[in-house]
């Protein structure tokens, strides 16, 4: 990931996905190569042969059995190199905030703060992804914590290493010795470090066998083709992670979201600045992140182009644009087994704060449907062309407005609506089979009755 500009490219609307799996068994194995080679000597006692020198006494080494290793990040290498360890008779501690004490257990691994792994162990590999706080993880005053026989080993992120506090403490004695796959500057150059004779460099060759390329190749090739035809999307670092069993299922809500977040779009005015959502029901708050993706996406689409908005871009353009979004989970729906509920509050000059509460459903799971327009109950379809108006409940809308439709040859499809109470307000949505024309909609909103006009399709 190092190689990509992840930022960009989510702006771009661009998914960008690792295979984070396919190489685990090479870069674990590499470690422990690296481990070996380091505490035999054994790159300094090949050089030394290849030079016809016989100098066994100056390539004393030392054993792993019976060491301590100290692994610092316990992800899918740091496991599978502890188990590589303890098949050497090595005793295993780690750190990693994000790892239970039952898995840890599980794995026969003592889970410690960093400071006692570092002043326990005789090896320490690192494991850690780069992040700004763990960028020189192992800086001066961590090194100082350590024994002076202690030996270091990264085949994770050159930049988790303080390198000039390494070289300090290798020339010094304060480490005994380092053995280093990866480096902050790839190439590293002239680097003090590769002069050393107690350090063992390759250069970045954790996942360098030709069965981890292949494996790369083909799970890159599946996730990109499952990703084409909308099977699956996985391992997307700006992607909202969907459980490919749970897909079938949360595919419909998606689609539920994004109507919404469209419906939204065509009946408010002004800028938008607040959007928050309300899942109510089992089977979707566990998907919070997408769905409240899918409605933005719903939301924005609109107003700035399909081609331009999409399920990786939609919360960067939100974040831009100043909206503030927020969502609300509820296992429990007291009205519907599963329930989207999206507020809306948009600015203008003209009417100051607009707030707007549209709520969805599916029936049958699959049926998308509409159940509520701010206090309106209703039961719609959000699909097509549609006619959303606000009128007086008064006898006769129903009629007048299928008249002038009928004259001018647009056809219902269907015609929901809802109301406060008798003789207040009332909402309708009214499925086309096209769209309206221009003078259609004016001679709808002259009606006496009528209090707004909004034609969309969605």
């Amino acid at each position: 990931m190092d190689t990509i500009e992840v930022e960009a490219a989510t702006r771009r609307g661009i998914i960008v996905m690792n295979t984070p799996q396919a190489n685990t068994t090479a870069t674990a194995e590499h470690t422990l190569a690296m481990m070996l080679a380091m505490a035999r000597n054994i790159p300094q006692a090949d050089a030394s042969l290849h030079r016809l020198e016989w100098t066994r006494s100056k390539f004393m080494g030392v054993q792993l059995q019976g060491k301590t290793l100290g692994v610092v990040g316990l992800g899918r290498v740091g496991t599978q190199v502890a188990r590589r360890a303890q098949a050497f008779g090595m005793e295993v501690v780690a750190y990693d905030p994000y790892v239970s004490e039952e898995m840890a257990r599980a794995n026969k691994i003592t889970l410690m703060e960093l400071d006692e792994v570092l002043s326990q162990s005789d090896f320490v590999t690192l494991h850690s992804s780069l992040t700004a706080g763990s960028r020189g993880l192992l800086n001066a005053e961590k090194i100082a914590r350590m024994k002076p026989t202690a030996r270091v080993i990264n085949v994770a992120r050159g930049a988790l290493i303080d390198a000039d506090a390494l070289y300090t403490a290798l020339t010094t004695g304060q480490l005994a010795g380092a053995a280093l796959d990866v480096f902050e500057d790839e190439p590293p150059g002239d680097h003090p470090l590769l002069k050393l004779p107690n350090v063992v460099v390759t250069p970045h060759l954790g996942a360098s066998t030709v069965e981890a390329q292949r494996d790369v190749s083909m799970q890159m090739a599946e996730q990109i083709l499952d990703c084409l035809h909308d099977r699956d999307v996985r391992n997307a670092v700006n992607f909202p992670p969907i459980d490919p069993l749970a897909l079938p299922v949360v595919r419909p809500y998606l689609r539920l979201a994004e109507k919404l977040g469209a419906l939204h779009a065509g009946l408010l005015e002004g800028r938008l600045s607040r959007v928050e959502v309300e899942y109510r029901g089992s089977d979707i708050s566990p998907h919070a992140k997408p769905l409240t993706v899918a409605l933005l996406r719903g939301l924005l689409a609109p107003v700035l182009g399909v081609e331009r908005v999409n399920y990786v871009n939609a919360p960067i353009i939100a974040g831009e644009r100043g909206i503030i979004v927020s969502q609300a989970m509820n296992l429990v729906s007291s009205d519907y087994t599963n329930m989207i509920s999206c507020r809306v509050t948009a600015l203008s000059d003209e009417n100051g704060e607009e707030t707007r509460v549209i709520a969805g459903v599916l029936f049958g799971g699959h049926q998308p449907r509409i159940v509520q327009i701010d206090g309106f109950r209703i039961d719609a379809v959000p699909d097509g062309q549609l006619l959303i108006v606000s009128s007086r409940d008064v006898p006769g809308v129903i009629g007048r407005i299928g008249t002038i439709l009928g004259a001018n040859y647009v056809n219902i499809g269907e015609y929901r609506l809802g109301r406060t109470h008798a003789g207040d307000r009332a909402m309708s949505v009214v499925n086309l089979d096209g769209v309206v024309p221009e003078y259609v909609l004016k001679a709808l909103r002259d009606l006496p009755e009528v209090i707004s006009v909004r034609q969309m399709s969605l």
